[in-house]
C-alpha cells in the first residue's frame, strides 16, 4: 500500500491544522452528557459549521466541503492530533444525515440537513426497545395513520443523548399484523412533541448519556416518515451499515489513543513488574495502525466504486474490542491509581484513562452486539448456515 499523499493532500492537512490551532478551545469542554456541556458542545458543533469543518464529505450544497474519504481520513487524523472536542451530534451527523441523503425527499434534505450540520438541531437514536435490543426486528411500538398523522405508542430504551437532543430518529411498527423485519417504518420525531416523556438512564459514571423515550398517543406528521411506509428496516440496515462501517469510528480516535498509551507505559516502565504489559502495549500500538491502513484500503475501494457490506461487522469488532484492550491496559499501568477522577490530589497523570475505560465498555454493545456481528460474519461472509 502506498500511502504518499498528493501535493493537495498535503495543502489540505495544512489548511485544518492552522484552523483547529487557532479554533480549538483552550480548555476542555464539559461532558456532553451535563446540561452544560452539551451547550458547550453544541457552539463548537457550531463553530466548525462557521469554519465549514463541520462535515467535510457532505456535498457543498448541504454544508460540507465535498472531500473523499482519504481527505476525510486525514481531516480525522489532524483533528484528534489537535485533541478537539468530540462530537456531540454524531447520531445526526454520521448516521441520520447520510441515511437522508440517500432516502430523504428534497422537502425532508432541505428542511434536516443544513440545520443538523449547523449545530442547530441535534439528534438522539430510537431503535432500542426494552424487549428488541440488538434483535431490532422485534420492535412493537407502534405508528398508527389517523388522516395526515401518525399515532404513536410504545416505549424506547438507551437512547443516546436523547435527554438534551431535539429530534429522535425512531422505528416503529405501522403494520399491526406484521412480524419482525417487515411492516417497519422509520420516523423523524421532534423530543417537544406532547405526549413524549424523557427519562434518563445514568451511566457508570453517573451521567444521563442515555435515557428511556415513552410515546403516549404523539401525533407527528405523515410527512416526517423516511422512505416508504413499510420500508423501515432496509433504511435501518442502511443507516446500520454507516455506524458499523467507516465513518462513526475512524482510525485516529484509536491511533491517538494508542500514541497515549505508549508514552503513559514509558513513563511508568521502571515501576512496572508484569512483564507482558509490555507485550500489550505494542499489540495495541499495531493494532491500532492495522485499523488505520485496513481503513485507508476500504477508502480507496469505495472510492472506486465498491460498497461496505457484511464486513463492517468485523470493522465494529476490531475497534471495540480494541478500544477496550488499550484501556484495560492503561489500567494495569497505573495500578492502584487507575479508579481515582483527575481531581483527586493523588491522582497524578491519570488523566481521563477511567473515563475512557468505563466508555469503552459500551462499544461491544452498542451499534449491535459483537455477538450479533460474529453472527452476520458467520452467515453472510463465511456461508456457514444457522444453527
Amino acid at each position: 500500500m502506498d500511502l504518499k499523499y498528493t501535493d493537495e493532500q498535503n495543502a489540505f492537512r495544512k489548511e485544518i491544522r492552522d484552523w483547529l490551532a487557532a479554533n480549538v478551545p483552550a480548555k476542555p469542554l464539559q461532558s456532553f452528557d451535563t446540561a452544560e456541556g452539551f451547550e458547550q458542545h453544541r457552539e463548537w458543533e457550531k463553530k466548525l459549521s462557521e469554519g465549514n469543518w463541520g462535515l467535510v464529505t457532505w456535498p457543498k450544497e448541504y454544508g460540507g466541503r465535498g472531500c473523499n474519504l482519504v481527505e476525510w481520513l486525514i481531516f480525522e487524523e489532524e483533528y484528534y492530533r489537535a485533541k478537539a472536542p468530540l462530537r456531540v451530534n454524531q447520531n445526526g451527523i454520521f448516521l441520520l444525515g447520510p441515511t437522508l441523503m440517500e432516502y430523504g425527499t428534497p422537502e425532508q434534505k432541505e428542511r434536516f440537513i443544513t440545520k443538523m450540520a449547523a449545530g442547530e438541531e441535534m439528534w438522539a437514536q430510537g431503535w432500542s426497545e426494552p424487549n428488541a435490543g440488538s434483535d431490532m426486528a422485534a420492535i412493537r411500538s407502534k405508528a398508527v395513520r389517523d388522516g395526515d398523522d401518525y399515532v404513536l405508542n410504545g416505549q424506547k430504551v438507551w437512547s443516546t443523548r436523547a435527554v438534551f437532543a431535539d429530534w429522535v430518529f425512531c422505528i416503529f411498527r405501522t403494520d399491526p399484523e406484521s412480524s419482525r423485519h417487515k411492516g417497519l417504518s422509520f420516523i423523524l420525531v421532534p423530543l417537544d412533541t406532547p405526549g413524549i416523556t424523557v427519562r434518563p438512564i445514568p451511566q457508570l459514571d453517573g451521567l444521563p448519556g442515555f435515557a428511556e423515550i415513552f410515546f403516549d398517543d404523539v401525533r407527528v406528521p405523515l410527512e416526517n416518515r423516511l422512505g416508504g411506509e413499510g420500508e423501515g428496516w432496509n433504511i435501518a440496515m442502511a443507516t446500520a451499515g454507516f455506524e458499523r462501517g467507516l465513518m462513526l469510528r475512524s482510525p485516529a480516535r484509536f491511533q491517538e489513543t494508542a500514541k497515549r498509551l505508549v508514552a503513559l507505559y514509558n513513563a511508568h516502565r521502571n515501576d512496572i513488574l508484569d512483564l507482558s504489559i509490555e507485550d500489550k502495549v505494542v499489540k495495541c500500538f499495531m493494532d491500532a495502525e492495522a485499523y488505520a491502513l485496513t481503513t485507508y484500503q476500504t477508502a480507496c475501494r469505495l472510492m472506486k466504486g465498491g460498497k461496505i457490506g457484511p464486513e463492517a461487522s468485523t470493522n465494529k469488532i476490531f475497534w471495540s474490542e480494541l478500544d477496550q484492550m488499550m484501556h484495560e491496559t492503561a489500567m494495569q499501568i497505573l495500578a492502584s491509581r487507575a479508579e481515582l477522577l483527575p481531581s483527586s490530589p493523588a491522582a497524578g497523570d491519570v488523566g481521563t484513562w477511567l473515563d475512557g475505560f468505563l466508555f469503552a465498555q459500551s462499544g461491544p454493545i452498542y451499534a449491535g452486539t459483537n455477538e450479533i456481528q460474529r453472527n452476520i460474519i458467520a452467515e453472510r461472509m463465511l456461508g456457514m448456515p444457522r444453527k
